[in-house]
């Protein structure tokens, strides 16, 4: 699961081009959205983008895209639980 977690803060840094952070600057459980990382609307569609491309993972309910996309560990948690690539 750390390697996946790893790997997911990779993916942000690079989808959302979040140059000026490396992945030890994403702690694993802050929030991704509102306080913590920070992260809008448009950054939930790029990360919706990178879990189908990456993962094989559609979210087609925005509520469960909430709790999703709550921290970079629920995160990893459902790809590990969902993933299809």
């Amino acid at each position: 699961m750390e390697q996946l977690i790893r790997e997911l803060k990779e993916e942000i840094i690079k989808a959302l081009n979040l140059e000026e952070m490396t992945p030890e600057d994403i702690s694993d459980d802050d929030a991704l959205f509102g306080g913590g990382l920070g992260l809008d609307s448009i950054d939930a569609l790029e990360l919706i983008v990178l879990m189908e491309k990456k993962y094989g993972i559609k979210i087609k309910d925005p509520k469960a895209g909430k709790e999703i996309f709550k921290s970079v560990r629920t995160m990893a948690q459902y790809v590990n639980d969902n993933r299809t690539k």
